[in-house]
């Protein structure tokens, strides 16, 4: 069971995102206020650590800092209201694998905790799902391999990171944004870019079989389907 600390001084958010990731059988840690919240973290050795910014007795920003001295490895997600460029760029340069502001979709924010939890412990998420069977193809991302009677086929990485993602979440819209920041770590135009390029090689990839298409829906993201 993933460990997660949560760090909200909001009492009413603090329970729905408290209840959210309880539900997914994390096992979360909920702490009100910055110095409360470093005491827990190196009592509980989090997985990861969600933070807002506008706490008492210490901030976010602050807070995240510390936890990297300590553990550099643990990720952190910003789940906070400041949307400002220079807020978000000054959480990623704390060390923030993840940024989000509120208000925000429960659906993408669970995502967004799978993918960087699956990305940060690959051995522990791998034993979950290590295979993938779509239509006629096989995929095994921890092979990197996508496999079909005619062929096999050796993806890159990000190839194989952006089909598990799409194949986590079979015939649902994944945003554009979760894939960049969980497989790029950036949002920036040129990831973009790459993203598109990546989509056009996995379409390709997938006309072994003409069951299977990867739907552009546009100005949010992309939906694997199977007829």
């Amino acid at each position: 069971m993933f460990r997660i600390l949560l760090v909200e001084d909001d009492e009413n958010l603090g329970f729905v995102v408290n209840d959210l990731l309880e539900i997914e059988k994390y096992h979360v840690k909920w702490a009100r206020d910055g110095e409360e919240a470093a005491i827990i973290f190196e009592e509980f050795q989090p997985h990861l650590s969600i933070l807002d910014i506008m706490l008492p007795k210490k901030d976010g920003y602050t807070l995240g800092e510390e936890l990297k001295a300590i553990n550099p490895q643990s990720p952190i997600i910003f789940l906070t209201a400041r949307a400002m460029e220079t807020d978000r760029v000054r959480g990623f340069q704390v060390g923030a694998d993840d940024y989000i502001t509120k208000p925000f979709s429960n659906q993408e924010f669970l995502l967004r905790v799978k993918a960087i939890l699956g990305r940060c412990y690959p051995s522990t998420e791998g034993q979950i799902k290590n295979e993938f069977n779509i239509g006629s193809l096989v995929f095994e991302p921890s092979n990197l391999l996508l496999k079909h009677v005619s062929e096999d086929r050796k993806l890159t990485k990000k190839e194989s990171d952006v089909l598990k993602l799409l194949c986590q979440n079979e015939g649902e819209t994944v945003k554009r944004n979760l894939i960049l920041s969980s497989v790029w770590g950036s949002t920036d135009y040129f990831s973009g870019r790459s993203l598109d390029v990546f989509i056009s090689k996995l379409r390709k990839y997938l006309k072994l079989d003409d069951s299977i298409h990867i739907e552009n829906v546009h100005g949010v993201g992309f939906r694997l389907k199977i007829d």
